[in-house]
């Protein structure tokens, strides 16, 4: 009965300490964030070393720190969150990932470096757009074809209009160069698909 009484004790305790224990994690990410917006170096990599999952913190409007730095076209903190393991893949607001970040922001250096370290080249947002979409919504010709050199698919369609990059680049008439990146890049399988 003693055995008993003190493991339910033990049980409360652990209950009552759980609050406190995320508080302290909310306050940590909170801090990071903070740390992130102040660019204050030494207080972002003094709490990575501390809680190493900080680094992947999402901000109130849902995006990660990366993906903040990212649409800022902050290369010295895209590199900082890059070197500290951000996930390359994480999806922040609207589902945008990293590279679709990217891709919307015009900051073409990160593009291979997120790639480097495991970005997704075809990886989409909640609408079911690609980085290669949006690059070619944004006619940024450079970003195309760092994305069709890693292999993207011009072919893969959204969720909203139901096309392509391909098709995007072919009814826009001011993307001519952007549409021949497209046609000239061989698909794995051989030819050039006809659409």
């Amino acid at each position: 009965m003693k055995s008993l009484k003190i493991f339910l004790a033990a049980a409360g305790l652990a209950l009552i300490s759980a609050p406190a224990v995320a508080q302290l994690a909310s306050n940590d990410a909170q801090d990071f964030l903070d740390a992130v917006q102040k660019r204050d170096g030494n207080k972002a990599t003094n709490l990575i070393q501390t809680h190493p999952t900080v680094i992947d913190t999402k901000d109130g409007k849902g995006d990660t720190s990366l993906i903040v730095v990212i649409r800022a076209g902050d290369r010295d903190w895209t590199g900082f969150m890059l070197r500290n393991h951000a996930d390359p893949n994480m999806q922040g607001a609207g589902g945008d990932t990293p590279l679709i970040a990217a891709a919307k922001s015009g900051f073409d250096e990160a593009a291979p470096w997120l790639l480097g370290l495991g970005a997704k080249v075809d990886g989409t947002n909640r609408a079911g757009e690609t980085p290669l979409i949006i690059a070619v919504q944004q006619r940024d010709a450079r970003l195309v074809k760092i994305l069709l050199d890693a292999g993207a698919d011009p072919d893969h369609t959204d969720n909203v209009a139901g096309y392509s990059a391909r098709d995007y680049a072919t009814r826009d008439t001011r993307a001519r160069d952007i549409l021949k990146l497209i046609n000239d890049k061989k698909p794995k399988g051989g030819s050039v698909a006809a659409k």
